[in-house]
């Protein structure tokens, strides 16, 4: 089957970009294209893609559901997928140009263990018979496969039935112990309100929210939670004390009594999570801020100290409750990262140092 010029030139990078295992790809028109490897963002040694062939690829290769929102708005998300493998893709227009930002979706969902991450508290957390659980980070930081892999365990671990809401879709989920039901705005629902909407109806024991975008769908998954279903969901926040602050964000002042018995009768945890360069071998390891609503973080939440929450991240607890500075730390010693790429993530670096030099401050 014969080929246009601007597909295989973008094949030939995506296939680059699998082969040395990018994490995403970036095309600017009018430049050769990057990839992100490591997190490091990295030229490739090609000609330049011209604005015609970005356009044109993007005409081709955007789902008809989605073509009059392309040429209306001039930006469009939606998913890709051919031989080399399957992309998140996000396309817009920069001064007047084409771009494209491609991200490698693997299909199998990740094990903890592939992750590299501690999974002992993730699965205390998966275990959960209702309620919300929120994995939280910046872009790029990992939160949907840890996410995924919270979900891969269920399916090898417990009989559940499963609706996840994505836009698109990031992982593809083969039915274990559990039932997944995966639906993708654009291609298999008109709107993600409308899926919102209609989850409810439709028997899960487990909600996937792909983000937790606005008031309405906090809301949704407060009404699920609070009729005995676990909600997954993710948040663009970096500390626990920034998710939190952002939920309260989503309700208007004269609500926020309300929202505090709310949001302390329902929320499971946070989990946060940001991933530090190896220290040898390259790759990243993933270090995590842990917050487990128990009694004692949902009296704080109901009564308004939110402010003393990181307190009890900070104390030694066997709830699984920690601080980004304990997890790093943690990693430090154990020969993981490095003891300047610990500091140079943490919250609190001073305080972090003083940890290193053995000196902890009771609290």
């Amino acid at each position: 089957m014969s080929t246009t010029l601007h597909t295989e030139i973008v094949r030939d990078l995506l296939k680059l970009a699998v082969e040395s295992g990018a994490s995403d790809i970036v095309i600017k028109s009018e430049k050769p294209g990057y990839v992100r490897m490591g997190g490091r963002l990295r030229p490739v040694e090609m000609d330049p893609i011209t604005c015609d062939h970005a356009q044109a690829w993007v005409d081709e290769h955007v789902p008809r559901v989605f073509k009059d929102k392309w040429d209306k708005d001039g930006q469009v998300d939606f998913a890709y997928a051919d031989e080399v493998g399957r992309f998140r893709v996000n396309a817009f227009h920069q001064r007047g140009l084409v771009s494209i930002v491609m991200r490698h979706i693997k299909s199998r969902p990740p094990t903890f263990e592939e992750l590299k991450i501690e999974s002992e508290t993730l699965i205390k957390m998966s275990q959960a018979k209702d309620g919300i659980l929120l994995i939280c980070g910046a872009t790029g930081s990992g939160k949907s496969s840890t996410m995924a892999a919270m979900l891969n365990w269920i399916n090898q671990n417990m009989d559940k039935h499963i609706v996840t809401i994505e836009d698109p879709i990031e992982y593809t989920f083969s039915d274990d112990k559990s039932l997944f039901q995966q639906r993708e705005i654009g291609l298999d629902v008109p709107s993600f309100e409308m899926a919102i909407k209609s989850v409810l109806r439709q028997n899960p024991d487990i909600i996937l929210i792909g983000e937790m975008r606005d008031k309405e769908t906090f809301e949704t998954a407060i009404s699920a939670a609070e009729t005995g279903h676990l909600v997954f969901s993710t948040m663009h926040a970096a500390t626990v004390a920034q998710s939190l602050t952002r939920l309260f964000e989503f309700f208007p002042p004269e609500q926020i009594a309300q929202a505090r018995r709310q949001i302390a009768g329902s929320l499971r945890g946070f989990v946060c999570q940001k991933l530090i360069p190896a220290l040898e071998g390259g790759g990243r390891f993933a270090a995590h801020e842990i917050l487990i609503a128990d009694a004692t973080v949902r009296n704080l939440i109901l009564d308004g100290h939110n402010d003393k929450i990181q307190q009890l991240l900070e104390a030694s607890s066997d709830s699984g409750s920690k601080s980004f500075n304990k997890d790093l730390f943690r990693l430090i010693k154990e020969g993981k990262i490095s003891k300047a790429d610990g500091l140079r993530f943490s919250p609190n670096p001073p305080a972090l140092e003083m940890n290193l030099k053995g000196i902890f401050f009771k609290t």
